[in-house]
């Protein structure tokens, strides 16, 4: 462990890069976009600020708190998208160069970890009692209830650590007692779910097609906001980072309806 001439401990980048690389295992994930270091602009760390998407209010937000590293689930490259470091992303770039935030991003390596990840985290919050992967992407999540609820029971609770209200659509008049879940927009695994047997599911986005798979399936789906299920996954990683190194850690949440 390094310290500032203030005392302030810092870690180096490639440190805290390296950990994050191990314990995420990015090597198994054939994802959308790159993980790991994507903007290097500095080479210590001190502070850390996480958030979900790396917007330029995020950038900006983190830079006025003093941020040398901003970590997120959503960063930059993506497959299929346009290359040249111009216009949205120029300035984005631009951004965290000219205030010397280096950018780290981890998708589906963060999506699918058993502990930090934005599917456990999830579970956690639901109150899940067995939350497990279902799948061997590990991105497909259930569990089972303390006690079977309604739709509604089970909105009004997602709400509460949400705080947006989720878009119910009911597949049947049916209570819940087990429930399977993915973050983000995951909206396609309703069917994977319901061939599981599972009586709800629980995603971000909602697709036209959605409503009528559930209806047809008898399965109840819940559109949690594809920002807001995928708020706690980078949370707890900033949160470990900051146990691990004794570097100072901020979440940032820049309001998101979506």
């Amino acid at each position: 462990m390094a310290f500032l001439a203030d005392g302030e401990p810092m870690a180096t980048l490639r440190e805290i890069i390296d950990y994050c690389d191990r314990r995420l295992e990015t090597a198994e994930f054939d994802d959308y976009c790159p993980n790991g270091l994507q903007v290097e602009a500095c080479s210590e760390v001190s502070r850390i600020v996480t958030g979900v998407t790396a917007s330029l209010a995020l950038i900006e937000a983190a830079a006025e708190l003093g941020a040398d590293l901003l970590l997120v689930h959503h960063g930059y490259f993506w497959k299929g998208e346009a290359q040249p470091l111009t216009g949205m992303k120029g300035r984005r770039v631009a951004a965290l160069f000219r205030h010397g935030v280096s950018l780290a991003a981890y998708h589906l390596p963060l999506d699918a970890h058993p502990e930090l990840g934005n599917n456990a985290q999830l579970g956690r919050l639901l109150a899940v009692e067995d939350p497990r992967p279902l799948t061997a992407d590990r991105l497909l999540w259930g569990g089972t209830l303390p006690a079977a609820v309604s739709l509604e029971a089970l909105g009004a609770r997602v709400q509460g650590f949400t705080a947006r209200e989720p878009l119910l659509i009911a597949g049947g008049d049916h209570s819940v007692d087990r429930i399977a879940w993915c973050t983000g927009a995951a909206q396609g695994l309703i069917e994977r779910a319901a061939d599981l047997g599972f009586p709800a599911f629980l995603s971000g986005e909602v697709s036209e097609q959605t409503f009528h798979v559930a209806r047809e399936r008898g399965i109840h789906y819940l559109a949690a906001g594809h920002h807001a299920t995928e708020r706690h996954g980078v949370r707890a990683l900033g949160e470990a980072l900051a146990e691990t190194f004794g570097v100072e850690h901020r979440f940032v949440d820049i309001p998101n309806p979506v």
